[in-house]
């Protein structure tokens, strides 16, 4: 089995109020992906998702283009020790 991973993901750039979290949730549940999604309140959006590497980068490369709306300026990635998310939601 490959070994799972968890990034803790930070999307800067007009990602609020544009459907970035409900088009991330579809996408990270279409690849598998496990954990959850949140707006913060400087305007930014905060992703842990845990997969494998490959599902994480596909993954990562939908996050850097987005929706279709809005913009996306930057994406931070950290690698930290899985917790074993069993699904993917989006929190308020």
């Amino acid at each position: 089995m490959e070994e799972k991973l968890l990034y803790k993901i930070r999307v800067s750039g007009h990602v609020q109020g544009v459907g970035y979290r409900w088009s991330a949730a579809r996408e990270a549940r279409t690849r598998d992906i496990k954990g959850y999604i949140k707006n913060l309140s400087d305007g930014s959006v905060y992703i842990e998702a845990e997969g494998s590497i490959i599902q994480l980068t596909t993954f990562i490369e939908w996050c850097k283009k987005g929706p279709g709306f809005g913009f996306v300026e930057s994406v931070d990635i950290e690698t930290v020790p899985p917790l074993n998310y069993t699904d993917f939601r989006i929190e308020t």
